[in-house]
């Protein structure tokens, strides 16, 4: 573009290098109709100019109106992934205080289990010391731990029914409540690794829009300054328009001078040669004079180079791997997003809506858009080995959790999908952070 207005700049500049050069006073006709003639030349010259900046202001305004929306885009997806950030810090809280609980009522069960513990035993003692069976006893007393007793005390025939039960009860009940905290725990892990990957994703959505923010300045600078140019240049056209008015009434004022002095030249030479053959009629008659008037010039038609723009159609998806290229540039990563028609209109996406996205345009379903996620997709069509991986492909990642990116092979060791830093975009998976979180997961559709 630097090249550009340089150009339209010296072009300017020699255009009123020419206007200035002008003879300010032409004496003839022929000469004013050369000068004329240059003043139509540089007005060519500036309207090509005038032409070419507001090209290049219609091409700014695209420019800056493709920017708006953009940045409308991140601020709607830095808004939504903040919603998602606060109901992801209150889904830890909550289950924070689940862990806690459950971790109370372990300390309590084990409490109430080492009681129960005390008191078999004392009954396994008594039973022996009333002749009961002493293997019995032994079994029981020979525990390691208290689980080891319960399972020996259910393994012995010898243990009175209503024992057998409490043991059975409290066994199951211990085995749920580790069962609950450690999935309870898993949750915990999970949300937490989610909101690190949230609390990332808005650090770099605020980077883009910082950055897209200058940008969009640029271009505001940008434009003002052509639009200054423009206004220039038009008024250097009125200028020249006025002088090429001024030197055409010029050139008519004194083409009817010259015809007024033609015609008195005549008028006096018919006078005095009536006048001579009246007095001297041995006089030979002298030929009147006539006055050529000169033949003016015809002025060259102004010819214009200009040809319209035409833009060329936008070239039709024809697969997967580059119908998501239109979203490049023009689309921002929420969490969850992409799941409605709105969001996809706006472009907002996750990478496995996306994914859905893309496939769709080919004729390819992969199942309902509102539960797609990247569990769903994994298991959408058949794995096949990472060193067979062929365009079309989804390649996944473990960030958040395993398996928590998807994206689409397009060769090359690149992938496109909806980055969490950029939008759709294609990046490398051969090197780099997309290299250290492939998993090796490739999966044919």
């Amino acid at each position: 573009m630097k090249k550009k207005m340089l150009l339209l700049n010296t072009t300017v500049l020699l255009g009123l290098g020419g206007v200035l050069s002008t003879p300010a006073y032409a004496s003839t006709i022929q000469d004013m109709e050369s000068q004329k003639s240059q003043i139509q030349n540089q007005r060519q010259d500036v309207q090509s100019n005038i032409k070419a900046a507001s090209d290049e202001l219609t091409r700014l305004q695209a420019e800056q109106d493709q920017m708006k929306a953009q940045l409308e885009r991140l601020t709607l997806a830095e808004e939504e992934n903040n919603k998602k950030v606060q109901k992801t810090e209150a889904d830890i809280k909550e289950t924070s205080k689940q862990v806690d609980q459950l971790e109370k009522e372990i300390k309590l069960l084990q409490e109430k289990l080492e009681k129960r513990n005390d008191i078999l035993k004392d009954r396994a003692r008594s039973m022996q010391e009333s002749g009961g069976n002493v293997e019995y006893l032994q079994v029981l007393l020979g525990s390691s731990s208290f689980g080891d007793f319960v399972d020996r005390a259910l393994a012995v025939s010898t243990i009175v029914d209503a024992d057998r039960g409490i043991l059975k009860e409290t066994k199951n009940m211990q085995d749920e409540l580790k069962t609950k905290q450690a999935d309870v725990k898993s949750k915990l892990a999970s949300l937490e690794d989610m909101k690190a990957e949230l609390d990332e994703m808005t650090v770099q959505l605020a980077a883009q829009k910082k950055q897209k923010d200058a940008l969009a300045k640029e271009l505001k600078d940008k434009e003002a300054k052509n639009e200054e140019l423009k206004a220039s240049l038009q008024s250097k056209d009125s200028s020249l328009a006025n002088e090429q008015s001024t030197l055409e009434q010029n050139i008519k004022d004194q083409k009817a001078a010259e015809e007024a002095a033609r015609k008195a030249a005549e008028q006096a030479a018919k006078e005095a040669a009536k006048k001579a053959a009246e007095q001297a009629q041995k006089a030979a008659a002298e030929p009147a004079e006539k006055a050529d008037s000169p033949s003016p010039k015809a002025a060259p038609k102004a010819s214009s180079n200009d040809v319209a723009p035409t833009s060329a159609p936008a070239p039709k998806a024809s697969n997967v791997v580059t119908v998501g290229n239109r979203w490049i540039g023009n689309s921002a990563y929420v969490f969850g997003g992409g799941r409605s028609q709105s969001d996809i209109n706006h472009g907002l996406f996750d990478c496995s809506s996306f994914v859905h996205w893309a496939y769709s345009q080919v004729g390819v379903n992969l199942g309902p858009l509102g539960s797609v996620s990247t569990e769903t997709l994994k298991h959408a069509g058949t794995q096949v080995s990472s060193s067979q991986m062929q365009p079309g492909d989804l390649v996944f990642f473990d960030t958040y959790k395993k398996d928590g990116h998807v994206g689409i092979y397009v060769g090359g060791g690149k992938f496109i999908g909806a980055q969490s830093s950029t939008g759709v975009a294609i990046a490398n998976m051969s090197s780099g952070y997309w290299k250290q979180k492939f998993n090796g997961r490739v999966v044919r559709i």
